[in-house]
């Protein structure tokens, strides 16, 4: 049994947050021991955290303040192997592991399109983390663990991290039993007695899901009767209501906020849409796999493409081609529905829990049996 810690901002409602606290969960069922350390604390993904999985939250001000409490946590808990995620959480660790003197335990993990995502906060301790974050992933002794290749090689190709400086594991999306379990009821009134067809989204309401593109596709559609859900919180909720209503869709188009559970929302509709403008790996789209619904994904980096393998899974269309989007989604809708059924959940398989964690052992310990 290892003692293993990874380290968050908190576990709110993000990507990253949930595939810690999946991850954590994962490591617990390999039979380690396991602590999720929050520098904040809080979030709505900590409920639904693995009671054996120990949290422990520092409960700084911010971020940035939390270095002195995690050096000394870090040096009173020693650890096998610790792992931070997000960018700005990875600085604060390697200083904090830098003065505890557990630098060697310690890795990182970037979760998303750093030439992207570098420009998505505005914060400025953010962006100066997003500055140093590369010269420090020179210098420490581990690689940077990255979601997807893609991940990886944009962070070697837009940065000065070198190929050696990163390695790559896959995200623990879904349960080992996906196949066999049953999904749940969906919350949302239009998928609980559905009248026409309804497309799904899920994700922040944020310009790097393109929820823009996709209401521009949908309003273009012939088939006047389809809806369109996007589930999600975020502060561009007024501007794309605002959107629907100038297209003269504002009857179809409804945005819910947040679901607790989106594999029953996805598998009661007829089609699901990422319509990302970037990502990292993207976990709704591997999770709306695993229900079997069909799937239509934009070719942006990074992720889909080695997902979808190149279009062979679910169709991939351009990034903001709202045209090119109309036509896949309308393709999907007048496809029989079990039509590649199978190949969708093999695709999703390779993102099991059991699966994923073994990359990240490897990634973390040498190998996964160490």
């Amino acid at each position: 049994m290892k003692k293993l810690l990874i380290i968050l901002h908190d576990l709110s409602a993000g990507g990253a947050e949930k595939m810690m606290a999946r991850l954590a969960g994962a490591l617990v069922d390999a039979g380690n021991d396991v602590t999720l350390l929050m520098l904040t604390g809080g979030g709505v993904n900590a409920a639904h955290l693995d009671p054996r999985v120990k949290k422990v939250e520092l409960r700084s001000t911010r971020s940035s303040r939390a270095v002195p409490a995690l050096a000394r946590f870090l040096r009173a808990n020693r650890f096998d192997a610790q792992l931070a995620a997000l960018t700005h959480v990875n600085v604060v660790a390697i200083a904090a592991a830098v003065l505890s003197g557990t630098l060697s335990r310690l890795h990182v993990s970037e979760r998303n399109a750093f030439s992207h995502d570098k420009h998505v906060n505005p914060d400025f301790m953010v962006r100066v983390a997003y500055l140093v974050a590369p010269l420090l992933y020179r210098l420490i002794p581990n690689p940077v663990i990255c979601v997807s290749r893609g991940v990886a090689q944009d962070l070697v190709d837009s940065t000065i991290a070198r190929r050696q400086d990163v390695t790559i594991a896959d995200n623990p999306v879904l349960d080992n039993d996906f196949r066999e379990k049953n999904p749940g009821l969906p919350s949302h009134r239009w998928l609980q007695e559905k009248s026409s067809a309804v497309i799904v989204a899920v994700g922040r309401l944020a310009p790097q899901k393109g929820f823009d593109t996709l209401i521009t596709a949908f309003a273009a559609l012939s088939d006047r009767s389809v809806r369109l859900i996007i589930f999600g919180e975020g502060a561009l909720r007024n501007r794309l209501l605002n959107q629907a209503r100038t297209m003269g869709v504002a009857d179809r188009v409804d945005l819910p906020g947040y679901t607790h559970d989106p594999l029953a929302e996805v598998a009661a509709a007829d089609c699901f849409v990422l319509s990302s403008r970037f990502e990292g790996s993207p976990n709704a789209l591997v999770e709306a796999l695993s229900t079997g619904t069909p799937v239509v994904a934009t070719r942006c980096p990074h992720g889909p493409q080695d997902i979808l393998i190149g279009g062979l899974v679910a169709p991939l269309v351009a990034v903001d081609d709202p045209v090119a989007l109309t036509h896949a989604i309308a393709l999907q809708l007048s496809t029989p529905r079990d039509l590649q059924r199978h190949s969708r959940l093999d695709a999703a398989a390779r993102f099991m829990n059991a699966s994923a964690v073994q990359t990240y052992l490897t990634a973390m310990l040498g190998s996964p049996s160490s």
